[in-house]
C-alpha cells in the first residue's frame, strides 16, 4: 500500500500535464493564459510577430462612491404589499424607480447627453455633412460590418462617440420603381440613417433590429449611398448584427416579386470615420475590468517556420514556443513569477548571436503614452478614462551578447545569444476607498527583485512557489491515444472517443488557473479570472454572486488548494463592511447584506433590472465559504475569528428582514428572485434554503466557540419556521413558493437546487423523497445549457450519484465552444463568450465524483462512470480535516489512504460498506477495498 500511494514530484511530472498545439494562436481565446494572481497574460506564441496581452487585476473602471439609494427602504413595505397581491408589475416598475442602487454620474447626465447629441446631429445638415450622396469618404479606414462583439472588435477598441458609416450598392434595373427596405440589424446604441443624402430613419435602443423603407424617388439609377450616423454612450459599438430570425443586414425590394436578386447583401467593409470619442460619461451601476496593455516582440524574416510548437505546461505553470528558421531553432520560455511579481519572457536560439528583434508595449487605453526609464527598461503609463486609477507598466531587457537599445517606444535587441524580458504592472489602487497608490513603485520594487539574479533562479524560484501548492494532489483517469494529439484535437474528439486523461487534465487545469488567478493577498478572480482583452467586456467582468464567484472557489478545499480561498475571504469582509449600509439603507435592518453583482469598489445595493437585481442571499452564499474552509481544515481559529464573525452578521440581517407569509404562516424572503429567472417575487426556494442552511451553520458554530448562546437561540426558534422545500403538481422540487414550474422551462439557472448542491439541506440519507423532486426538476431543465451551467450540472449529477449521466455532462463542457457553452481551444470555458466558473465548476465536478463528504460520512466513488474504470486520485480533501489517496481498477476500490489532519472521528462508506474509527492528528490510516482497516 505504501508503493501503491507514494506520491512525489517526480511522478507528477508523468501525468498528462501539458496544453500544446501545432500552430500560432489566431484568436484570444486560443491564446495560453499565464498569471501569479495580480498579473495575468495572455500568450499567442507568434513566430514573425509575438502578442502577450495582459492585464493587472485592479486596473478598473470607475472610482470610490456610494452605491446605495437614500430612501430606498421606505419603500420595502409598499414593495411587499405588491408582491403580496400578485402585482409583480407594479412592484418592479416601483423598485426600479426607487429601489435600485444609485448608478454613477446620474444626477446631471441626461442634460449632459441631450447637449452632445445635438453637438454630433449638426454634422448631418449642411455641404459638408457625411450623409451627402456626393461626400468624398476615400480617406475613410474600413470595418467589417457586422461586427456582432461591437466595433471596438474590429478596430475602435475602447471607443465610445459618434460614429459615421458610409456604403454603397447598385440599384438593379429590375428594382427601378420600387420602394425598397434597408434591413440594417441591431445598433448599439442609436442611429441616423441616410440614404443619398436624406434621412430614411431614426431609432433609439440596442436591441431593436433597425427595418427602414426607402421611397422609390429618393432612389437613384446605379449606386446609391448609405450613410448611418451610430451614436453608442457605453459598452459595445456599432452595427452589431441580428439576432435569431431577423433578417440580414441588407436592402430588397418592398414587394419581392420584382424579378432579378431577391436582396442586395450589406455584409460587407464599410467606410467608417470617428467624429466624436467624448460623450458624457455613462451612468453605470458598477464598474468593468479593464485590459491593461500588449506586449508586442516583432522578428524579422521568420515568416516561414517549420517544427512549430507551443505548449503550456501545467506541472511548472511554463509555456513555450519553438520552431525552425534557416535552420536555427528558436525557443521562447514565459512565466509569471509570483515571488518576483513579473511575466518572464526567455528567448534562446541553437546558434549565437541569432537573436535580433524589437519588443513594444501598447494599450487600448486612449490615454496611454510610452517613454524610456534607463538603458534597459521601457514603460508605459495610462489613465482610465472617466475613471480614478492609472496605471504603469515596465518592461526590461536582459541580454547575453549583442546589443540592447532603447528609445520612447520600443526596445531594440540586435545579435544576442540569450535574452529575458521582464515585463510587470501597477495600478493606484490600495483598496476600495483608496486610489493612493504609487503604480511605478509597484514595478520599480518588482524589477529590482530580478535585477541581481539570473533567469533560472527567476524560473526556479517561481517553479518552487508555484509547485508548493500545486503538487498536494495528482489524478489519473487511464490513458488513450488521445494523448499524443495537440489539445484542440483532443477537445474536438473527446464526446466522441475514449480520453479520461483529458477529463483528468481538465481538472488539473483548474487547478492552475485557481493558482494562477488567487493566490493569498490579491483580489480573487472575477467571472473571467484576471484574463481580459475587452474595454467593455462581457458582463463587465464582474463578480457576479448568485452563482459564478462561488463556482470558481468550488475546488478550493476538496482539490487541496486551501489557501487560495483566502482572496475570497478578503472580499468577504470587504463586502460585509459597505454591506452594513446597504442593510440599512435599503431594508432599515442590522447586519450586512449584498446582491447579485460586485466589483473592485465592493458595491452591495441592488443593481441592473429589479426583475433579476433584487436578490438579498448573496451575501449568506459566500458565507457558506468561509464555513466550508472550517469543515475541511478544522481551524477553530479561525472560525472564531474570521469566519463566526461574519457569518453571525449575515444572519443577523436575515433575522430582520424574514417576515410571516398570510397565506402559510411561514417566514419568507422577500423581495427577492430566483436567479435570474421568474421575476422579482416573494419566497423563492433559494433563497430559504441559503438562510436556513446560514442559520444552521450559525448555530452550530456557536456551539463550537461557545458563545452568543441568547442569538443561538434566536436561530433556533426561526430556523424551522422559515418556508420548507417542496414538491410540486409535476413531482418537481418547486422553485417558489407557489406551484408555478413550467416543466418546459430550459432556463440555465436551477437555483432551487441549491439545498442538494453545494448545501446539504437536500440529501439521499435526510430527504430521499426531495432528493427525487430535485432530480426530477433537473430533467426538466435539461441538459443543454451555458458552460458553467454544465458545470453545476455535472454536480447534480454527482449528487444524485449518477455518474454516467454526470460524465454525459462533462463531455458536453469539454466540447468545442459552441453557441449552448463548452470549450474554447484552450480549455478557456465558453458561456459563450468567455466565462472562467466553468473551468472551476468542471474541475469540481470531476471530484465530487470520486469523493464527496457534505454529510457525515464520506462517500468513495459514488458517481463513478463506468468510462473511467480505472483510476487514482492523491490528495483529494474530505470535509472533517481529512486527506485521501485512492486507487480503483475494473470500476471498484482498490485501496485506500487516509490522513488525519485535525484527529476527528472518520465514517466512510463505499457502496453498502460502511467504516467508523477513531483517529489521531497527522496519523494515516490504510484500508483495502473492503474498507478493512490495515
Amino acid at each position: 500500500m505504501i508503493t501503491l500511494f507514494a506520491f512525489n514530484t517526480e511522478q507528477a511530472g508523468k501525468q498528462d500535464l501539458t496544453l500544446w498545439y501545432t500552430s500560432p494562436a489566431a484568436t484570444w481565446t486560443e491564446a495560453l493564459p499565464l498569471g501569479n494572481g495580480r498579473l495575468g497574460g495572455m500568450v499567442f506564441g507568434g513566430v514573425g510577430k509575438e502578442r502577450i496581452q495582459f492585464n493587472e487585476e485592479t486596473l478598473w473602471t470607475g472610482e470610490p462612491r456610494d452605491y446605495n439609494r437614500e430612501g430606498a427602504a421606505t419603500y420595502l413595505p409598499k414593495l411587499r404589499k405588491l408582491l403580496e397581491e400578485g402585482k409583480q408589475d407594479e412592484a418592479e416598475a416601483l423598485a426600479q424607480t426607487h429601489f435600485m442602487g444609485r448608478k454613477s454620474n446620474e444626477e446631471d447626465y441626461a442634460q449632459k447627453k441631450e447637449a452632445w447629441i445635438q453637438k454630433v446631429k449638426a454634422t448631418q445638415m449642411g455641404s459638408g455633412s457625411p450623409a451627402r450622396f456626393n461626400y468624398d469618404d476615400s480617406k475613410w479606414e474600413e470595418m467589417a460590418v457586422p461586427a456582432s462583439q461591437g466595433w471596438e472588435s474590429v478596430g475602435l477598441e475602447g471607443l465610445d462617440g459618434a460614429v459615421w458609416y458610409r456604403t454603397s450598392f447598385l440599384l438593379p434595373k429590375q428594382w427601378d420603381g420600387k420602394d425598397l427596405v434597408l434591413e440594417l440589424g441591431r445598433t448599439r446604441d442609436d442611429d441616423f440613417t441616410f440614404v443619398n443624402g436624406k434621412l430614411i430613419g431614426a431609432t433609439q435602443g440596442k436591441d431593436i433590429s433597425r427595418h427602414y423603407v426607402i421611397p422609390k424617388a429618393q432612389l437613384r439609377k446605379g449606386k446609391n449611398f448609405i450613410a448611418v450616423q451610430v451614436l453608442n454612450y457605453y459598452d459595445k459599438g456599432g452595427l452589431t448584427g441580428v439576432k435569431g430570425n431577423e433578417q440580414p443586414i441588407s436592402v430588397y425590394p418592398e414587394d419581392k416579386a420584382t424579378g432579378g436578386p431577391d436582396r442586395i447583401s450589406l455584409e460587407k467593409p464599410w467606410k467608417v470615420m470617428v467624429l466624436d470619442s467624448g460623450p458624457p460619461s455613462f451612468p453605470q451601476y458598477q464598474a468593468a475590468y479593464q485590459p491593461f496593455g500588449d506586449l508586442w516582440l516583432n522578428f524579422s524574416g521568420h515568416g516561414a517556420p517549420s517544427d512549430y510548437k507551443r505548449e503550456l505546461d501545467i506541472s511548472q505553470a511554463v509555456a513555450r514556443t519553438s520552431y525552425t528558421v534557416h535552420g536555427v531553432t528558436f525557443t521562447r520560455e514565459y512565466w509569471a513569477s509570483a515571488p518576483n511579481q513579473v511575466i518572464a519572457v526567455h528567448l534562446t536560439a541553437s546558434k549565437p548571436g541569432q537573436l535580433s528583434f524589437e519588443s513594444s508595449l501598447t494599450s487600448p487605453h486612449k490615454k496611454s503614452a510610452n517613454r524610456k526609464v534607463d538603458n534597459t527598461t521601457l514603460a508605459l503609463s495610462l489613465q482610465v478614462v472617466n475613471g480614478a486609477l492609472r496605471g504603469e507598466s515596465f518592461l526590461r531587457a536582459d541580454a547575453k551578447g549583442g546589443k540592447v537599445t532603447v528609445s520612447n517606444d520600443k526596445i531594440s535587441i540586435s545579435k544576442a545569444d540569450e535574452v529575458t524580458l521582464y515585463l510587470t504592472a501597477g495600478t493606484n489602487y490600495v483598496k476600495y476607498d483608496d486610489v493612493s497608490g504609487d503604480p511605478a513603485a509597484v514595478c520599480q520594487e518588482a524589477l529590482q527583485s530580478v535585477r541581481h539574479q539570473q533567469y533560472e533562479q527567476v524560473k526556479a524560484a517561481h517553479v518552487r512557489d508555484y509547485q508548493q501548492y500545486f503538487n498536494t494532489l495528482s489524478i489519473d483517469l487511464g490513458k488513450s491515444s488521445n494523448q499524443l494529439l495537440p489539445t484542440d484535437q483532443r477537445i474536438a474528439n473527446f464526446a466522441t472517443s475514449s480520453d479520461p486523461s483529458l477529463a483528468a487534465l481538465y481538472l488539473q487545469y483548474g487547478r492552475y488557473l485557481m493558482l494562477a488567478s488567487s493566490r493569498p493577498g490579491t483580489r480573487p478572480p472575477n467571472i473571467q479570472g484576471i484574463w481580459n482583452d475587452m474595454m467593455a467586456p462581457p458582463w463587465g467582468s464582474k463578480y457576479t454572486t448568485n452563482i459564478n464567484v462561488e463556482m470558481i472557489y468550488w475546488p478550493a478545499e476538496v482539490l487541496n488548494l486551501s489557501p487560495l480561498h483566502e482572496p475570497l475571504f478578503d472580499m468577504i469582509d470587504e463586502l460585509a463592511e459597505r454591506g452594513r449600509k446597504t442593510a440599512k439603507v435599503h431594508y432599515d435592518a442590522p447586519g450586512w447584506v449584498t446582491h447579485h453583482n460586485t466589483d473592485i469598489w465592493r458595491g452591495t445595493a441592488p443593481i441592473n433590472a429589479s426583475n433579476h437585481g433584487i436578490w438579498v442571499t448573496g451575501g449568506a452564499w459566500l458565507s457558506h465559504h468561509l464555513w466550508e474552509h472550517y469543515l475541511f481544515t478544522q481551524d477553530e481559529e479561525f472560525l472564531r475569528e474570521r469566519a463566526y464573525p461574519v457569518m453571525k452578521e449575515s444572519a443577523r440581517f436575515f433575522t430582520d428582514f424574514l417576515v410571516e407569509d398570510p397565506k402559510t404562516g411561514w417566514l419568507i424572503s422577500t423581495p427577492s428572485n430566483s436567479p435570474e429567472n421568474g421575476g422579482l417575487v416573494a419566497g423563492p426556494t433559494m433563497d430559504h434554503q441559503i438562510i436556513r442552511s446560514l442559520f444552521k451553520k450559525c448555530i452550530e458554530a456557536s456551539e463550537i466557540l461557545q458563545t452568543d448562546q441568547g442569538f443561538r437561540a434566536e436561530l433556533k426558534a426561526m430556523w424551522p419556521k422559515i418556508a420548507p422545500n417542496q414538491t410540486g403538481k409535476h413531482g418537481q422540487l418547486q422553485e417558489w413558493l407557489e406551484d408555478v414550474d413550467d416543466p418546459a422551462n430550459k432556463h440555465r439557472h436551477v437555483s432551487h437546487l441549491w439545498g442538494m448542491h453545494p448545501g446539504e439541506d437536500i440529501t439521499w440519507d435526510k430527504s430521499p423523497e426531495l432528493m427525487q423532486a430535485a432530480r426530477q426538476s433537473l430533467l426538466f431543465r435539461g441538459d443543454e445549457g451555458t458552460g458553467w451551467s454544465l458545470a453545476w450540472k455535472i454536480n447534480f449529477w454527482a449528487r444524485f450519484k449518477e455518474g454516467d449521466h454526470a460524465y454525459k455532462m462533462i463531455r458536453m463542457l469539454i466540447h468545442p465552444a459552441a453557441s449552448g457553452g463548452g470549450s474554447y481551444p484552450n480549455l478557456f470555458d465558453a458561456h459563450p463568450p468567455f466565462q472562467i466558473d466553468g473551468n472551476f465548476g468542471g474541475a469540481a465536478g470531476i471530484a465530487e465524483m470520486l469523493v464527496q463528504s457534505h454529510e457525515e460520512t464520506i462517500d468513495l466513488l459514488p458517481a463513478l462512470p463506468a468510462a473511467l474504470p480505472e483510476g487514482e486520485i492523491k490528495g483529494v480533501c474530505a470535509r472533517g480535516g481529512f486527506v485521501l489517496n485512492m486507487k480503483w481498477g475494473d470500476g471498484k476500490l482498490q485501496g485506500l489512504e487516509v490522513v488525519s489532519k485535525a484527529g476527528n472521528r472518520c465514517s466512510l462508506r463505499y457502496g453498502n460498506r460502511k467504516v467508523n474509527f477513531e483517529t489521531q492528528e497527522g496519523k494515516v490510516y490504510r484500508l483495502d477495498r473492503n474498507l478493512k482497516l490495515l
